[in-house]
């Protein structure tokens, strides 16, 4: 019985702004929003190209996307990473999968 390779894969720490869309599922008056994603790949350009492909599939309209890197890099750089974050990449690195932890819609100040 061959022993499974080890995964390559890691998490990547994704700050994905948004515009408007048809059918976007953003708040009527919004004009966009900023959506915290874990995401899992071989590294993080891998993981910006399956985040905005999700996105898009999901009818949002992905316009930028800063990285912020794995978790022990954020750790290295002074991140604080709560429980609750912990647990999201763990579960996008099961998973292989990119998971939204949070949506902050803007909205225009006039």
């Amino acid at each position: 019985m061959a022993s499974k390779k080890p995964s390559r894969q890691q998490v990547y720490t994704l700050l994905v702004e948004v515009g408007r869309k048809a059918g976007d599922g953003l708040p009527e008056n919004s004009t966009g929003a900023a959506l915290m994603c874990y995401a899992s790949g071989v590294d993080e350009a891998e993981a910006v190209r399956e985040t905005v492909a999700i996105l898009k599939q999901a009818e949002l309209a992905p316009l930028d996307v800063t990285g912020y890197g794995t978790e022990d890099e954020r750790r290295a750089q002074g991140h604080e990473i709560e429980a609750d974050e912990q647990e999201l990449m763990a579960r996008a690195l099961e998973e292989n999968s990119v998971i939204v932890a949070q949506v902050t819609p803007f909205f225009d100040k006039n």
